[in-house]
């Protein structure tokens, strides 16, 4: 293992708001980034001559199947990358690269069978997430190749984790640009230029995914990595496989239950308000993504560096992490839900040139984002929760915003006192005051609260 790179990312030692932003900055700048890499199809296809709204829908509704993907992806790269952080506190290297070769061997087999069931089953599960026989042919037509690059993305986002989980986050960084700007760039090449429409913006996306798990992979491979992706450690090990599926079932969970809001939001507002309603949550997601991604770069950055400490019995080191990274979530969710409710319509714009869609959308996006900076409390409690490897507490409050709030809300509220449309889209800021609180305080009073114990317990035993 090269020592100088290993002394550098040694994350006991140092600010420990600075060890997490040299982590979090690389990573906030690569989710923004990521954020054109996610939207620029929707953007491109939202304004796509004749039919625009249509297309725009049906590509909104393969989100929930994309969902799933990124659920399972989640499952071994979010799992393993947080226990390769302890591991590395721990100083067992050994075990560190026995995590990330079953991470990897899990994500590559997982994403084959994926891939065929997805593409056998697409028709009907497209019809069951909302589509219309005006919608479907969009949808299909761009499923149909972006589940191509299945393994391609598992790759590159799954295996990116271990990248930053061994303190390069420039690296990582670089991950997300060579595919965002290869996807930025070929969009318009493929859908305008070669008249391929949605299919076109698949077909980008998949040679984008590519090269990005190209890129994770050499990384992995060569010199530069603290330990390497090698044939031995992918032998499966299947106790460390339960290690690892138990704490990626937070992210799974997470992303799982993203997927079964999109279905339920998808079926009511089909009911409620037709296909336009389903192309303004579409838009409504895209914008909750770009404000998410900042989020999840902080969030993600922090984890590594929690992990480490804790594994390195740095307590007094964690609890610092956890309030640096409250702190700033808290002021960052803030900043966002003001620009959201003072221009409104500008987001909307991005995505679409449609009149009627933008009148009734800029309504939904204010109740869709009312109190967003409750969400600050959610990602830094689920922050802690997986980066000290605790799974149970992990999935818990992954479940309970989504589908323990949120799912069951989407189809009351419409009905409550003629709600109609307005009840979907109040779901989610309820989700985010209830849910949020509640994982956080939990953290609060019970991971935080035994750190403060055993860190004044090791005080006194040096002394």
């Amino acid at each position: 293992m090269p020592q100088a790179a290993a002394g550098k990312n040694d994350f006991s030692k140092g600010a420990v708001w600075k060890n997490i932003l040299s982590l979090s900055i690389p990573l906030t700048v690569a989710q923004l980034v990521q954020l054109c890499y996610n939207i620029v199809d929707r953007i491109y296809i939202g304004h796509l001559p004749g039919a625009s709204s249509l297309a725009l829908t049906g590509v909104g509704l393969t989100f929930p199947i994309i969902t799933v993907i990124t659920a399972f992806t989640n499952l071994f790269g979010s799992g393993g990358a947080p226990l390769c952080s302890i591991a590395r506190g721990e100083g067992n290297e050994e075990r560190a690269k026995r995590i990330m070769g079953n991470s990897f061997l899990m994500l590559v087999a997982t994403g084959v069978v994926l891939m065929v069931l997805c593409e056998v089953f697409k028709k009907p599960v497209l019809y069951l997430f909302g589509a219309s026989d005006d919608t479907y042919p969009y949808a299909a037509a761009y499923l149909s190749v972006y589940l191509l690059g299945t393994i391609f993305v598992m790759i590159g986002v799954g295996m990116n984790s271990f990248i930053s989980a061994q303190g390069f986050g420039k690296t990582s960084m670089l991950t997300v640009l060579v595919g965002a700007v290869i996807n930025i760039v070929l969009d318009p090449v493929f859908i305008f230029l070669l008249d391929m429409g949605v299919q076109g913006a698949a077909i980008a996306t998949v040679i984008s995914q590519f090269v990005s798990a190209a890129w994770v992979l050499r990384f992995l491979t060569g010199k530069k990595a603290l330990f390497r992706l090698e044939v031995r450690s992918l032998r499966p090990d299947w106790r460390l496989i339960g290690r690892i599926t138990g704490l990626g079932l937070s992210g799974f969970t997470m992303s799982v239950t993203n997927g079964l809001t999109q279905i339920a939001c998808n079926r009511m507002l089909g009911i409620f308000g037709g296909d336009s309603y389903i192309a303004i949550m579409t838009v409504l997601n895209s914008v909750r993504e770009i404000f998410m991604l900042p989020l999840n770069g902080i969030t993600h950055g922090s984890q590594p560096v929690l992990g480490f400490n804790y594994g390195a019995k740095e307590y007094g080191r964690v609890r610092q992490g956890v309030r640096f990274t409250t702190a700033v979530t808290i002021i960052y969710t803030v900043v966002a839900w003001i620009i959201v409710m003072l221009i409104p319509g500008v987001f909307i714009r991005m995505f679409s040139s449609d009149a009627s869609l933008l009148e009734n959308g800029i309504e939904s996006l204010k109740i869709f984002f009312f109190g967003f900076f409750m969400m600050a409390f959610q990602v830094s409690g689920q922050a802690v929760f997986v980066g000290l490897g605790k799974s149970r507490q992990a999935v818990f409050f992954s479940l309970l915003r989504k589908a323990i709030i949120v799912v069951p809300l989407t189809f009351i509220l419409p009905y409550i006192g003629g709600l109609g449309v307005t009840g979907v889209f109040m779901a989610e800021p309820i989700s985010n005051f209830a849910g949020g609180l509640a994982c956080f305080v939990t953290m609060m009073c019970t991971v935080y609260r035994k750190m403060k114990q055993e860190e004044l317990a090791h005080n006194s035993a040096v002394k």
